[in-house]
């Protein structure tokens, strides 16, 4: 197949994936975990300059497997540009870390099924984020070549994300991603912050522009002074003359 041929048969792969295919949607709850938890590693990323892609319930093609689309997806040295779809055989490699997020009816599809098929294709690291039991569950490739998971374990608290050079953990209703001691945010905590800063630096601003007024008015009250008492000086030396 030549390359044109190639680039026709991708274009002509669906970019969507059917209701028999998805889970039943599962509000709030479902979306605003996966959002929240998308916006945190693309600030990072984003500031780290680093090439990761990041999608979510994007469909996915392996060769001679069922497409599939898991809520958040990440893939290191990939062009970050919009996709409808992420076809393996087109971008030249796999998924590198996998997410899943759990809010209610049967866990079988993510605890059991998934396990077994994202080893099985290879992807190095797949977790399930159970919102319902506020609880992580992950597991890891023991190796390159292996095609079953081993479960990792936390160590206080937090996961190793090995592939992304992170740490999680939930945290408070919510899941956290950690760069050393350094927690990311998500984009509306960190608007909340950088208004905060632009709150505090605008009181500094009015507040050295107070004292700058504060100081002109001592200032020319000074000269005010200093120009009566050389007034005074000046006529007690006319009448003692």
């Amino acid at each position: 197949m030549s390359q044109e041929e190639r680039a026709r048969v991708v274009e002509a792969l669906p970019g969507e994936v059917t209701w028999d295919e998805m889970a039943m949607p599962e509000g709030d709850l479902h979306s605003q975990a996966k959002m929240g938890a998308l916006q945190a590693l693309k600030g990072y990323f984003s500031r780290q300059r680093r090439r990761v892609y990041l999608g979510t319930e994007l469909p996915v093609y392996y060769p001679a497997e069922r497409r599939f689309a898991p809520d958040l997806v990440a893939v290191l040295d990939a062009e970050s540009h919009p996709r409808q779809k992420w076809v393996v055989s087109h971008e030249g490699k796999g998924l590198d870390w996998v997410m899943e997020v759990h809010v209610g009816g049967d866990r079988k599809k993510d605890a059991e099924y998934n396990v077994k098929r994202y080893a099985r294709l290879g992807i190095p690291e797949y977790f399930i984020y159970d919102r319902a039991r506020q609880r992580l569950e992950a597991y890891r490739l023991p190796s390159p070549e292996a095609r079953e998971y081993a479960p990792i374990a936390p160590a206080q608290g937090r996961y190793s994300l090995e592939v992304l050079g992170l740490q999680l953990q939930v945290e408070e209703g919510r899941l956290r991603f950690w760069a050393g001691h350094a927690m990311l945010l998500e984009y509306e905590e960190l608007i909340d912050r950088m208004e905060t800063l632009v709150a505090g630096l605008q009181r500094r601003v009015d507040e050295e522009a107070r004292q700058r007024e504060e100081a002109e008015r001592l200032r020319e009250e000074l000269e005010r002074r200093l120009a009566e008492s050389q007034a005074e000086l000046e006529r007690l030396r006319r009448r003692e003359g």
